[in-house]
């Protein structure tokens, strides 16, 4: 009875060692948005924990399983870190991979590593690795997680399994920043659309009212009429011309170039922020918090582009000095507040001009979001918005 007391403390030890291990795991992969940060930083925790000295991650192309690629490494032997070319091409557990044939002790098989079969030095002792397949949830193969002590030392039944359960953790986090990049392709896409029919009614209006001067000129200049006032008119016209003209330029340079392209939304502002402290007088202030979060795609840009508006529209109207830029990003929701020091106005008689918090406003709400406006002359202007992550229609 004593002795069963024994086992049963011995297996909850190795059950709570193993939770404890899986947990420090799932956090760091938890903490990464970057799919090679999260890789490396997972490795890391595995050679730690498990007392291996060296591991690396093989992934297949999304787009062609013949081709891989070396997404993470760990402590490789020289013989393998000093000649890059010894990492190329196929090897024996990547084709016994796509055969389907790594099976065994948990889905997991000790593998005779065949970059190392020509080296005599700078192997670390290393000639056998344990292979880990990893699979998609829908059966998909992703890759293989290799990893190995300095002299081999076979691994027990429960660190096979354990090593199993890891690299289940892995293609989830493999899963998840695929798609999470398919996601945010999908919201460039959709943003580029949108832009294009915002070039389209931009110019439309500003066309439309340019032909409706045009012909008050021109039926001032046909009845005779003062030819000062005609040219009062004409002048016009060019100025909504050139007003339109300015507007559509902006809006082409935002259809080529959606900025978050292989950026986060911090990432991207805090460029966006530099591009104004270096061209303007402005100084502007930017408190990012937050940013290990990952925020959906769809928002990324959205919340950029509200960015953008309200910066542009406190350089071109508020005459100011000074401008601070707060974006945090929490498990629920994503806030950012634009303030400046400027001239104000009376938020319910918005001027001439700012036309950017029409769209600023119209952005927010179709994201299920709130916009708080507060202004008032002489005292400057401060724009708060929340969004939450889980919601919105755009």
């Amino acid at each position: 009875m004593a002795g069963k007391s024994v086992s049963d403390a011995q297996q909850l030890t190795q059950r709570n060692r193993e939770l404890a291990i899986l947990n420090e795991i799932a956090a760091a992969l938890n903490q990464e948005v970057d799919l090679g940060a999260a890789l490396n930083t997972a490795l890391k925790k595995v050679a730690d924990l498990l007392q291996l000295r060296t591991g690396w991650i093989w992934l297949l192309q999304e787009a062609c399983e013949d081709n891989s690629y070396l997404a993470a490494a760990q402590n490789l032997p020289p013989a393998l870190r000093d000649n890059p070319q010894s990492m190329e091409g196929a090897c024996h557990c990547l084709r016994t991979f796509r055969a389907g044939d790594l099976s065994g002790a948990a889905n997991v098989n000790v593998v005779s590593c065949s970059r190392l079969w020509e080296y005599v030095d700078g192997t670390d002792g290393l000639r056998y690795h344990t292979s880990v397949p990893l699979y998609a949830s829908h059966g998909k193969k992703l890759g293989v997680l290799n990893v190995a002590d300095t002299d081999w030392r076979e691994l027990s039944g429960d660190d096979l399994r354990l090593l199993h359960t890891i690299g289940d953790l892995l293609s989830i986090t493999i899963e998840r920043a695929r798609l999470f990049a398919r996601s945010r392709q999908i919201g460039v896409s959709e943003e580029r659309g949108r832009l294009a029919r915002e070039i389209h009614d931009t110019l439309g209006q500003k066309l439309a009212a340019i032909t409706l001067q045009m012909e008050t000129a021109d039926a001032l200049f046909e009845a005779g009429a003062d030819p000062a006032q005609a040219w009062a008119v004409v002048r016009k016209t060019l100025a909504l011309s050139r007003a339109g003209l300015l507007e559509a330029r902006r809006s082409v340079l935002d259809l080529r170039a959606v900025p978050l392209e292989g950026r986060s939304l911090f990432e991207a502002l805090d460029e966006l922020i530099s591009d104004i402290r270096r061209r303007t007088h402005l100084v502007v202030d930017y408190h990012p918090t937050g940013a290990h979060f990952p925020v959906p795609p769809r928002l990324e840009v959205a919340v950029y582009r509200i960015t953008q508006e309200a910066l542009t529209n406190v350089e071109q109207h508020a005459g100011a000095e000074r401008i601070r830029v707060e974006l945090t990003a929490t498990p629920g929701d994503l806030r950012l507040i634009v303030a400046d020091d400027g001239r104000g106005f009376q938020p319910e008689h918005i001027p001439p001009g700012h036309y950017g918090l029409t769209g600023i406003n119209e952005r927010v709400r179709l994201l299920g979001g709130q916009l708080d406006l507060r202004s008032s002359p002489a005292a400057g202007t401060r724009l708060a918005i929340t969004i939450p992550l889980d919601g919105g229609d755009g």
